[in-house]
């Protein structure tokens, strides 16, 4: 379904760009403005339709990934120190793609200068400048049920935080709620998965209806804006690269090797999913024992998106530019700190970056209809961003099992242990399962 979503969505843009361009030279608005804006509106109502349905996920995902994912951090208390220890690595990570992000977003400003008259009618305010006070205030819910209603993701996750560390203190007293905010959390990447079929006919109305109002001249705009992305992502593997090699020395350039299939897969793809199999299997070979891969990884593609973190970052402030809103460098800073906190527990879902930026846009004021000229070409985006969290979470794990004294020599994998049963291999590398009582015996005095 994955390969054929992204088919169709690319014939949606070609098909999108052609009737623009189409309605923006048989359709002139200036001789014929009521048949043009016709022709605009209804382009526009396929995206609006998507954006409202993305809108209508935020809460309940959010909801749900985070107090399930807080909740089953407490299934092991053997694991914290390595939990402690992949945590502060993947918020450093974070506010280093973050940061990156808008430092090369401003630094190229690709937004600037374009015209965005024919892809809303809709006019935007000024920015409120927050006041830092009210700003962390505004953080705290006063109404769980209304912070939800208006889709505040800061104030929603406050609340997933709290309700997610008391379920797992609770025990098995609270196992029936975590059981119903894991199948809610099923139910909404189920839903989210109904909405993206929507996503190549919101392609062709975001795009048709940008190049009608704005004639060809708008693609030039995406190329370059896609060339800078890129630029800006190739940065962030030197950076996590380089930190990677302090630690792995010149086995860094082994891991480069070994993860450039799972790389191209997600690649390909767009889905880090579609990886996480060859990466176990990459790994494994590395000399990553599984039982540290297999907790590692998952935690990572909940919380260690470092391509996506810097694509919402780029295209926050790319809306920004693109509306003519000059956001002060409080104000960016404050939208870095919410992209940090709101990306994380919705790695699962197709396009999440979208349900964040969303939110984040309707938080500070910026135009939400704005996500639909990077919804036009998000599926190229996409390719790079989930390579990036490929290779973000490689260089994680490896780190990591490095810290704790616990990287092995490389060795093909599966390598099927001396002594073991037949249906067995080396270090559990079979299966997923962590047997706690083991992991702390070996990871003592590490």
């Amino acid at each position: 379904m994955d390969r054929r979503l992204t088919l169709y969505i690319l014939i949606g843009m070609v098909l999108g760009v052609f009737a623009g361009w189409l309605v923006f030279t048989l359709v002139p608005q200036a001789s014929l403005p009521e048949l043009h804006e016709h022709f605009v509106k209804s382009f526009g109502l396929l995206s609006s339709i998507f954006l409202s349905l993305i809108k209508m996920l935020v809460a309940p995902l959010i909801l749900s990934t985070i107090v399930v994912g807080i909740a089953h951090m407490g299934d092991s208390a053997a694991l914290g120190r390595i939990g402690v220890r992949a945590i502060l690595w993947f918020i450093t990570a974070s506010l280093i793609s973050i940061a990156l992000g808008l430092l090369m977003v401003n630094l190229f400003q690709p937004g600037v200068g374009v015209d965005v008259s024919g892809a809303s009618a809709e006019k935007v305010g000024e920015v409120a400048k927050l006041d830092f006070y009210e700003f962390i205030l505004h953080i705290f819910p006063k109404n769980a049920f209304d912070a939800m209603a208006t889709n505040n993701i800061l104030q929603i996750l406050v609340f997933s935080l709290f309700a997610g560390v008391a379920l797992s203190a609770l025990g098995e007293k609270g196992a029936p709620l975590v059981r119903g905010a894991d199948a809610l959390a099923e139910m909404m990447l189920q839903i989210t998965g109904y909405v993206m079929r929507f996503a190549p006919f919101a392609v062709f109305g975001a795009l048709a209806k940008v190049v009608a109002g704005s004639g060809l001249g708008i693609l030039k705009t995406y190329v370059e804006l896609v060339t800078e992305f890129y630029l800006s992502l190739g940065v962030l593997w030197v950076i996590l690269l380089s930190i990677g090699g302090l630690f792995l020395g010149k086995r860094i350039w082994t891991l480069i090797r070994y993860i450039r299939e799972p790389m191209m897969i997600a690649f390909s793809t767009a889905s880090s999913e579609a990886a996480l199999p060859k990466l176990f299997e990459q790994l494994d070979r590395f000399g990553v024992p599984r039982r540290i891969s297999g907790f590692m990884l998952p935690m990572g593609y909940s919380f260690n998106l470092d391509g996506s973190m810097m694509y919402m970052s780029f295209a926050t402030i790319f809306i920004a530019q693109a509306y003519g809103i000059d956001l002060p460098l409080s104000t960016q800073i404050a939208i870095l700190l919410t992209l940090m906190i709101s990306s994380k527990g919705v790695a699962a879902v197709p396009r999440a970056s979208l349900v964040v930026i969303t939110g984040t846009l309707a938080m500070f004021g910026l135009p939400v209809e704005g996500v639909a000229l990077i919804l036009a070409i998000d599926q190229f985006l996409d390719m790079g961003r989930t390579a990036t969290n490929v290779v973000g979470n490689a260089v994680a794990t490896s780190v990591i099992t490095k810290w704790e004294g616990m990287l092995e020599v490389e060795e093909p994998a599966f390598v099927e242990h001396p002594h073991a049963p037949a249906h067995t291999v080396a270090d559990g590398r079979a299966g997923l399962e962590l047997d706690p009582s083991n992991f702390e015996d070996e990871t003592k005095g590490a």
